[in-house]
């Protein structure tokens, strides 16, 4: 690579992707990025029917800092590229089976009467409380894990993390920590339906994803003007100004390796053409790049084998008139609220009464429709592929069209009721739709998951699919299914650790700031009144680890003791 620049291939014009060759161009690589479709990225595109538009995949922005640092480490922002952010309030409105709904906002002024309404006058506390947890997970997971890579277990033996991951992540559920609390059901679904962002049932989801209801709660709920695909737009677009060069309509068909299979040399496109480069990086699902890009292993066989998230049902309707009675975000919760995530991740069945989420981009965004009409998408969760419908499939077109007509009217029957809106299926001008197979068709998603490998502990950090290649390694991974995980605002932290680690293997400088510590104030001024000051002593973490050794010592020998003494018991009374 001596006297010339590296070059890098990017598979897959996804989010991550894009993000990721922008960042490799400013550090001065020679980046060329190879794309499936006629359309930049992914899941997270532009439908359009005239003058309606819908976003296919993510409809709301969370985290926006990731977003405000991805374009500050590219020296602009947001709004110096034109895109301009809508602030969606209220957040939801939430529709339950009983007739009874609950708004949502970021206006505490509205929150408090709508908790106490429910929850009585200490109900407010207790979502005050409930806000400071998600704020511990939130900093957690963002200075701890989605700034860091963990190449290895060895790199998770830290005492600070160890400490975290016990007390978040490990033990309680995400139901379990809102059931702390809240004390009505109906309460804790408002509060944990959000771990369906990340595909996860809030059964099984770790508590550290509270901070997805912190995020949303504290900072808002926000959406690009023009369709959430602006924001790619853009960093497409500063991509390339820096050199990137985009080739669409350009599927791969493998990964080229050197001779002795120890190197990739570049790609092979399904056309025939071979693109050589340096390094390969792959954004394209990684399950399916493992298993179709890459050589057969007992690796790659093993990830179709790992959890995979949630598939969908998606609804993208043209209404030729105003539905007032949805808001720009609306819940439709089902009854069986337990059952249904049952059906959804134990059976990998569509539920007989799903809960459901519509958005109405037009509410928020008059672009995304024609004066006088609306642009409406349904989002109905459902059970990915199973293993035996992961190729043609075993079911029939019949069994999907009866499949999608089923739940198209629970759909627009249950708006109906819950909302009083009149003749939703007459105003129905036109229709497309999005089934599992059309998801694992367009964007190879294994088993139609929209969301990639789900991230229960098992499946996070040091113990997700790895950022590089175990045996070759100028051959890297961004995206939903590697470290640090799904979501585009995870994503875009994804294609920082990687292009960094990218950087550090060729041993050149990063472009853009280092993370600041923890402790430092975020405005630094100079004055005294600005100097951080630590009221802990350095003793505190080693009284902490010793803490945890004692309990960890301790627990068993009382245990021992107790049962010596019920033995002793025993014996002294025969």
């Amino acid at each position: 690579m001596s006297g010339k620049r590296p070059s890098v291939v990017v598979v897959g014009a996804g989010v991550g992707g894009c993000a990721a060759a922008a960042r490799l161009a400013k550090a001065g690589l020679e980046v060329t990025v190879v794309e499936k479709n006629s359309f930049t990225g992914g899941r997270c595109s532009i439908i359009r029917d005239g003058e309606h538009r819908f976003d296919q995949g993510p409809s709301l922005m969370l985290l926006p800092n990731l977003f405000h640092e991805t374009f500050a480490d590219l020296d602009t922002s947001i709004a110096a590229e034109g895109v301009h952010l809508l602030k969606c309030d209220p957040n939801y409105q939430v529709f339950f089976h009983d007739g009874e709904n609950i708004t949502l906002s970021s206006d505490l002024a509205h929150m408090k009467p709508e908790i106490e309404k429910w929850e009585g006058p200490a109900g407010f506390g207790r979502y005050l409380s409930f806000l400071s947890e998600g704020h511990k997970h939130y900093e957690f997971s963002v200075q701890k894990a989605l700034k860091r890579n963990f190449p290895s277990v060895f790199s998770m033996l830290r005492l600070d993390l160890l400490t975290d991951l016990w007390s978040m992540f490990i033990i309680p559920s995400l139901y379990t920590r809102a059931s702390k609390y809240f004390r009505t059901d109906r309460l804790r679904r408002c509060f944990t339906f959000g771990s369906m962002y990340m595909g996860m049932s809030p059964y099984d989801s770790p508590g550290l994803y509270s901070l997805l209801q912190f995020t949303e709660l504290a900072e808002g709920i926000w959406y690009p003007q023009g369709g959430f695909h602006r924001i790619v737009e853009a960093i497409v677009s500063i991509g390339t100004k820096l050199g990137v060069k985009y080739r669409l309509s350009s599927p791969v068909g493998s990964v080229l390796l050197s001779e002795d299979g120890t190197r990739a040399t570049g790609v092979v496109l399904e056309s025939g053409d071979e693109l050589r480069a340096d390094i390969v990086l792959i954004n394209a699902d990684l399950v399916y790049a493992y298993n179709n890009l890459l050589p057969e292993t007992a690796y790659s066989k093993s990830l179709t084998k790992k959890p995979a998230s949630c598939s969908s049902i998606s609804f993208y309707w043209s209404m030729d008139r105003v539905i007032d009675e949805l808001s720009a975000h609306n819940i439709f919760m089902a009854e069986e609220f337990k059952e249904s995530f049952n059906d959804i991740f134990k059976k990998l069945e569509m539920p007989e009464e799903p809960s459901f989420y519509v958005n109405v981009p037009s509410r928020i965004d008059p672009s995304a429709a024609p004066e006088g009409k609306d642009s409406i998408v349904v989002l109905v969760p459902m059970g990915h592929l199973k293993d035996d419908e992961n190729g043609q499939g075993t079911k029939s077109d019949e069994h999907w069209n009866f499949l999608v007509n089923r739940v198209r009217d629970f759909v627009i029957t249950t708006i109906e009721q819950r909302t009083g809106v009149l003749g939703l299926r007459d105003a129905i001008a036109a229709e497309r739709i999005n089934t599992p197979l059309t998801w694992k068709d367009r964007f190879n998603l294994d088993r139609g998951g929209i969301l990639g490998l789900t991230i229960g502990f098992w499946n996070a950090l040091a113990f997700r699919p790895k950022t590089r290649h175990s045996r070759i390694p100028n051959i890297y991974f961004v995206g939903a299914s590697t470290h640090p995980g799904t979501g585009v605002p995870i994503c875009l932290a994804g294609a920082k650790i990687t292009t960094e680690q990218m950087l550090e293997d060729l041993k050149m400088e990063k472009p853009w700031p280092k993370t600041p510590p923890l402790n430092q104030c975020a405005k630094q001024t100079g004055s005294p009144l600005d100097v951080v000051r630590d009221n802990t002593s350095g003793r505190e973490g080693w009284q902490q680890f010793l803490l945890y050794l004692l309990i960890f010592l301790g627990v068993p020998y009382l245990f021992n003791l107790a049962l010596r003494e019920v033995s002793g018991r025993r014996c002294n009374s025969l």
